[in-house]
């Protein structure tokens, strides 16, 4: 089974071959290093940038309106800050032209803790891209999704910002990608580059076929009647755990829904739960203060208000400046499974 990295990896390839990419680019995204986590290795169309986050969105917007297809990517979302203007204007082009005038772009962007990377990088950016109308946003929590979203992505004729959760990159997933093949160590000799001298490796690619998971469709991905809990990224695979810790060891269901693309979102997945449950919490590693769950939170309280039993949560990230190098403060600062569980049995066991 594939990383979530090598699903990336694979659908620029699938991307750049049948759906007309012209350009990869960013910083370290060409070769020889083929991106800082890997994502842009083999790449026929993948090349480095000047170290100028502005340069690279301001590029990208000039390669989608002369024609072009490109997928761009900001090294780490923390540095998505450095050109927020840009992002609004990217956001705001097709609306002030009627709808006239397509930006086929695609920004990616690894977001949120998991690796220590300390003040500058482990900032997660949906609560702020969520603010940029125009733009659709997606995080996937696992391999398949990755995939399948990146080829929405590279299709919309909208610019669109993929955030890859750094902690999920190395994680494999449950369910193959169309073509790829089932020995893992296979597809890493197909298409991860070696160590050392790089110069004459050449990627193997596996015969992949196309797979487009569209946006606005949350998944369920455990079903119950105790509490609807809602997550994405990088804490969605510890709600899916906590769950089935909660389950075995209080008999506890719970209907968890995993987003995917987090605008537009799948409101109609949520209402349908939380009509069902009664009960509902919203799980990022955001920061605390406008963060997205408390828009969903906000819709939830403004449309259910008399079909809650009990009052609905978010978990979120501490309202701090960023995230310590140390583990002790990564760890304390944004959800951990412990947190993640111990909120869903409140919000499951509170007295209606």
């Amino acid at each position: 089974m594939a990383t979530l990295v090598q699903a990336v990896r694979m659908a620029l390839h699938y991307g750049e071959t049948h759906l007309g990419v012209t350009d990869v680019f960013g910083e370290d995204v060409g070769p020889p290093l083929g991106g800082i986590f890997t994502a842009t290795q083999g790449l026929k169309t993948a090349w480095n940038s000047p170290l100028d986050e502005r340069g690279i969105v301001g590029t990208a917007m000039g390669i989608a309106y002369a024609g072009g297809r490109p997928v761009c990517e900001i090294q780490f979302c923390d540095y998505g800050f450095n050109t927020i203007d840009l992002l609004k204007i990217a956001g705001n082009q097709r609306w002030a032209g009627a709808g006239n005038y397509d930006l086929p772009m695609v920004l990616m962007m690894p977001s949120g803790s998991g690796i220590r990377g300390s003040l500058y990088h482990s900032h997660s950016f949906e609560s702020w891209a969520t603010r940029l109308p125009g733009w659709k946003i997606v995080m996937p929590s696992n391999p398949f999704d990755g995939y399948g979203m990146m080829l929405s992505a590279i299709a919309d004729p909208n610019p669109v910002m993929v955030l890859l959760p750094k902690a999920l990159l190395r994680m494999r997933g449950a369910k193959l990608i169309p073509g790829e093949p089932a020995d893992q160590d296979q597809l890493r000799k197909m298409i991860d580059a070696p160590l050392g001298d790089r110069s004459k490796w050449q990627p193997r690619w596996p015969d992949l076929k196309e797979c487009f998971i569209p946006f606005g469709e949350a998944e369920l991905r455990r079903e119950g009647t105790s509490a609807t809990i809602v997550s994405y990224g990088r804490t969605l695979p510890l709600c899916v755990e906590a769950a089935d810790q909660l389950g075995s060891e209080h008999g506890l269901k719970f209907d968890v829904l995993d987003l995917r693309s987090i605008f537009p979102y799948d409101w109609k997945a949520i209402s349908a739960s939380v009509m069902k449950t009664g009960r509902v919490l919203f799980v990022n590693e955001d920061t605390e203060v406008t963060n997205f769950g408390e828009h969903l939170l906000r819709r939830v309280i403004d449309e259910h208000f008399y079909d809650l039993l009990v009052r609905p949560r978010v978990l979120m990230g501490k309202h701090v400046p960023g995230i310590g190098l140390n583990q002790v403060y990564e760890q304390n600062t944004v959800p951990q499974l412990p947190q993640i569980k111990q909120a869903m049995h409140a919000v499951a066991t509170e007295d209606a």
